[in-house]
């Protein structure tokens, strides 16, 4: 039997993030310090202007790709990674309001062993195919080429990540240090099938694969793809579940490796709509990537947030914690939770993002609220959910 506390920091990982926290305590927070993203002074030197050069990835959920594909053969999931480290980065520099042309670069690294040159052509054009969709939907997309690594004595399979550049108006930046106390929270949902996808989506995004990869897949691919886990881990929490990657959970009609692979939604048609209406009236925009439903905690100054009104549970997080035996706590900490994307307004405002969301049948909802904070200059978060009440700090 698995000890399910703190399953997460268990198998080496950390939603929290505190050594990153630790080490950055010191670094410049660049000239917007409580914004979602990092912003620093025009790369031109205008004053008017400044600008964001953002990295993000897909994380171990290339390792589950590489999985998939071993077993079922379908390479359109190396694709999908491709369009997780895009989506990543772009949501969160949309999160300060960024729509200007971006500059994309890739970063590719893999073991030629186990990742041939078909699979390498295929995320390559990836990352073409999908900066050209982006486009499409009204923020431009400029490839830059990238850096392609064949380090098999760094990685075991495959790792996939992209940088992203952009310019914006200092008076168009939404600064998260402007959410304040009576601000309603307005969630839109993870999961379902949005008008600009071309199938379901289970809502997983790309955080916590890996503890979703080891509680929910079965032990016998412990000795099945050793160069997809951590040889310090203990074994007892490798691939610990009860699932087959190509098992259908019949609700949604994927497997359990599609589900976990769902590409990581963007917002960005639905976003790029609200800023047209109501830019100035939003005091804050979250991305729940790394911490889930806690990243809010970062942003604002003596808040609490209160977030009361989930939205109903993606099959997708009831199979990961039903299997893994994982705390709902912790569940909340790592996972998204059925919404990826939050937006801190006054509510006359949130019924007007829930309105656009909805053209691209896409659910959105008051999902909470902020109050003040009884500790002074600290924030703290209470979740009130159909599995308990859950307080952070």
């Amino acid at each position: 039997m698995v000890d399910n506390n703190n399953l997460y920091s268990k198998l080496g990982v950390s939603s929290k993030k505190e050594d990153v926290h630790k080490a950055i305590k010191f670094i410049d927070k660049g000239i917007f310090p409580g914004a979602f993203c990092k912003i620093v002074k025009d790369v031109a030197g205008r004053v008017d202007f400044c600008s964001i050069f953002h990295e993000d990835g897909a994380g171990t959920k290339s390792s589950l790709a590489y999985m998939y594909y071993k077993e079922t053969k379908d390479i359109s999931v190396f694709r999908h990674i491709v369009r997780d480290a895009i989506v990543m980065n772009i949501d969160d520099i949309l999160c300060v309001g960024a729509t200007g042309d971006v500059f994309l670069s890739n970063t590719i690294a893999r073991n030629s062993q186990y990742i041939s040159g078909e699979i390498l052509a295929a995320i390559i054009n990836e990352y073409e195919s999908y900066s050209n969709l982006m486009s499409s939907f009204g923020l431009n997309i400029i490839t830059c080429g990238g850096e392609t690594e064949d380090i098999g004595d760094l990685v075991k399979t495959l790792s996939v990540f992209a940088s992203v550049f952009t310019t914006l108006k200092k008076d168009e930046v939404i600064d998260a240090s402007n959410i304040k106390k009576n601000d309603v929270i307005i969630g839109l949902e993870s999961s379902g099938k949005s008008s600009y996808e071309q199938e379901y989506n289970s809502g997983i995004g790309s955080n916590g694969l890996t503890l979703a990869r080891h509680g929910t897949l079965a032990h016998e691919y412990y000795a099945k793809y050793p160069e997809c886990y951590d040889q310090n881990i203990d074994e007892r929490l490798i691939f610990f579940g009860k699932y087959k990657l190509t098992e259908i959970i019949k609700e949604i009609d994927l497997t359990v490796g599609k589900a976990l692979l769902s590409p990581t939604r963007t917002y960005t048609p639905v976003l790029l709509e609200i800023f047209k209406i109501c830019r100035n009236d939003i005091h804050g925009i979250i991305h729940n990537t790394g911490g889930g439903q806690t990243k809010c905690l970062h942003f604002g100054n003596g808040i609490k947030f209160v977030k009361n009104e989930l939205f109903e549970l993606p099959i997708i997080f009831e199979i990961i914690q039903q299997s893994s035996n994982t705390q709902w706590k912790e569940m909340y900490s790592v996972f998204n939770m059925g919404h990826r994307m939050e937006f801190y307004c006054d509510e006359s405002i949130g019924n007007e993002i829930i309105k656009i969301a909805k053209k691209f049948k896409i659910q959105g909802k008051i999902i909470g609220h902020c109050e003040q904070s009884p500790s002074k200059n600290k924030n703290m978060l209470e979740i009130n959910s159909e599995f308990g009440t859950f307080n952070y700090k």
